[in-house]
């Protein structure tokens, strides 16, 4: 199993005491990726969001990445999403991007792209548009053609339903042969399946706690050993989320956590995610979730819900996901967290849990790639 992280510019409340405190989000976030690359994470995902105040305001998640890519040495960088949808981006730009980004970072660049998981974000691009459930047929229309774009000399041109194009070279060509591996922000089992019979890896942003795994796991797998791949390769790949916090004590690993703010991060998220599937209990915005207490947090850890604990509890929590089957587990960093003990987590668990875990030098993705 491999290991990545995830942000996505959060704010919070912090903008209420501190006039910069968008700037600083941004670049602490940067400076996460910059230590997961030195602590041998092999993944970084970037949010594309809009709108989402205090939740995220990584909007320009290109220009994000395209900063990493020079700031970074061996970690491969990921569109956590691109929008592909025409309204959003028109889909000859997201290829000019993804292939620019794959030079500037020299074949570490993850194509993941998805349909958005909120209303309030995306129906906010489609003026007289109310119903989310037409992104779908605009994301099938569209994702096909991102591979010809980038493996024909010249692109013979598109005409559907939502977009078009005459014939044109678009450029520049992907970094040497191939093109980016290609994945799909999944919600549901039937999205997994779809995926996987694209021949796509997934992103599991929706996965919450081991248990889930086994839908995951059948839904895609199932439909990949039978891929009819749209791209050059097959990216065989289910990446998952988990919250992670790591210190040196179990005790202090929870205090932490209970200082985190999580509530409130998880009350953002299904205030503008209306998408995702409501579990009972989480109250209509701006009703928010209590605040988290030690007791709480205990329970999210028992219950798989989060990785929490002192390094050899992180690593014990972390095989469970090995053994589930997860190809890449990611962390969501706990983003109402210092500063200064996201990045000891970040450290912690490079060096006390990755090696004992990932022992193979060579990243998935361009195992893939290599081959096609």
């Amino acid at each position: 199993m491999e290991f990545g992280i995830f942000v996505q510019g959060y704010v919070g409340k912090r903008a209420e005491t501190d006039p910069l405190a968008e700037h600083k989000a941004l670049m602490e976030e940067a400076q996460y990726i910059v230590q997961a690359d030195a602590s041998g994470f092999k993944y970084a995902w970037a949010t594309e969001h809009h709108f989402l105040e205090e939740y995220s305001h990584l909007s320009a998640n290109d220009v994000f990445l395209g900063y990493l890519a020079h700031a970074t040495d061996r970690i491969h960088l990921g569109s956590g999403i691109f929008n592909p949808l025409a309204s959003v981006n028109h889909p000859v730009k997201v290829a000019e991007k993804a292939a620019m980004l794959d030079h500037l970072s020299e074949g570490r660049f993850e194509f993941g792209t998805g349909r958005g998981a909120g209303s309030h974000e995306i129906l906010g691009f489609m003026p007289g548009i109310t119903d989310m459930d037409s992104t779908r047929e605009m994301w099938e229309e569209t994702i096909a053609e991102f591979p010809k774009m980038w493996l024909q000399e010249e692109y013979p041109g598109f005409q559907g339903k939502h977009w078009s194009l005459p014939p044109r070279k678009v450029l520049p060509k992907p970094y040497g042969k191939s093109h980016p591996p290609m994945w799909y922000a999944a919600g549901s089992p039937s999205s997994y399946a779809m995926a996987g019979k694209k021949g796509l890896g997934v992103l599991g942003f929706s996965v919450q706690k081991v248990s889930d795994m086994e839908w995951v796991l059948e839904a895609y797998k199932n439909a990949v050993r039978d891929a009819e791949p749209i791209a050059g390769f097959v990216n065989d790949n289910v990446m998952v989320t988990s919250t992670a916090i790591c210190a040196e004590t179990h005790d202090k690993a929870v205090e932490i956590a209970v200082g985190g703010g999580l509530n409130y991060l998880q009350s953002l998220l299904f205030r503008y995610h209306d998408t995702f599937p409501r579990p009972e209990g989480i109250p209509e915005w701006p009703e928010l979730l209590p605040d988290y207490t030690a007791e709480i947090i205990e329970l999210l850890i028992a219950e798989e819900l989060m990785i929490c604990g002192d390094p050899g509890e992180v690593l014990q929590q972390c095989k469970r996901w090995e053994q589930a089957g997860a190809d890449q587990l990611t962390f969501g960093l706990p983003v109402g967290v210092s500063y200064e003990h996201t990045m000891n987590s970040i450290k912690l668990i490079g060096e006390h849990v990755i090696p004992h875990i990932d022992t193979d030098p060579v990243h998935r993705t361009t195992r893939f790639r290599d081959a096609a």
